[in-house]
């Protein structure tokens, strides 16, 4: 089967090609699907996971990519709640061979049934960021109505959908990224918007959750105006720096089919809008991947027509 694989970690986007791989075949409680979309995360170069697996071995050449949509073509062993020609979508185990594939092998657990009313490309760019968004707001944040959000990248593949997910459960959402952002942001429901490079955080007075996708400096000074009792939810590995009364909490998005059901429930009536980008063929996808200016929006790769 063609695959995208990552050959070099030094060289990072540099270091992929279109290869030629053995089909999966599937374990006890896996399924193998027929890929028809997949997403991608640039960070991926900086996952150990992408370069070793569980026991510390090499993984290179490893096929990259761990979010997708397609159609269930074998059951392995025990597997039980899919049926051969359903059309899912999820997240593949970090360790494993990935999505950027005709075929892909992934724990049945991992998947949610995709409606019929949602093409593929779509299905595809949902689960990394909309469940980083609905896991960093709801079980860590403990987001509550009435309360301030300050959702950093809100025109991001991250931050638009913790903006409008933020205003659906009644949060005051303050928007920030790039001047050029700024309608993009008030569109998808930012009560306000701060312009990183220019404005000043300090000036913004208490918010009740930060949610970092920046780190660094940004993240420093996002704590300093978190309220007592307060939330920082970072995902760009631990907070370097914790609010003075309050509590910081990085982590690592899981696929969980029922927040997935949720999520595209409200991609199907509208609640939801999507924020894709770049969309690349198979064949093309190697410099999509590795691209010479900044992209906004979701990157997917069609694997089948």
């Amino acid at each position: 089967m063609k695959a995208i694989v990552a050959t070099d970690q030094a060289a990072e986007a540099a270091g992929i090609t279109l290869a030629e791989r053995p089909e999966p075949t599937p374990a006890i409680n896996d399924v193998v699907v027929d890929v028809h979309a997949s997403g991608f995360v640039p960070a991926e170069w900086e996952w150990p996971s992408t370069w070793v697996d569980r026991s510390g071995h090499d993984r290179a050449p490893a096929v990259i990519g761990h979010e997708f949509a397609g159609v269930v073509s074998s059951l392995g062993y025990g597997t039980t709640g899919l049926s051969l020609g359903q059309r899912v979508f999820g997240i593949t185990d970090w360790h494993r061979d990935g999505t950027l594939a005709e075929y892909v092998a992934v724990e049945a657990r991992n998947l949610a049934p995709l409606p019929g009313n949602v093409d593929f490309t779509a299905g595809a760019s949902l689960p990394i960021s909309c469940l980083t968004a609905w896991q960093g707001l709801f079980q860590h944040g403990r987001l509550q109505a009435g309360q301030t959000v300050l959702a950093h990248g809100a025109a991001g593949a991250v931050g638009s959908v913790v903006t409008q997910l933020a205003r659906e459960f009644g949060a005051y959402v303050i928007g920030t990224g790039r001047a050029a952002d700024r309608q993009a942001a008030l569109d998808l429901g930012a009560n306000e918007f701060l312009d990183l490079e220019h404005d000043d955080l300090s000036d913004l007075g208490g918010v009740d959750l930060v949610f970092d996708v920046i780190g660094g400096d940004v993240q420093r000074r996002s704590a300093g105006i978190i309220r007592p009792g307060g939330t920082l939810v970072s995902v760009v590995g631990p907070a370097e720096t914790r609010p003075a009364d309050g509590l910081a909490i990085d982590f690592v998005v899981e696929s969980v089919p029922g927040q997935l059901v949720e999520i595209v429930d409200r991609v199907r009536d509208g609640r939801l809008r999507l924020h894709v980008g770049t969309v690349a063929t198979l064949d093309d996808a190697v410099p999509a991947l590795n691209p010479t200016e900044r992209r906004k929006g979701k990157t997917v790769v069609r694997v089948r027509p």
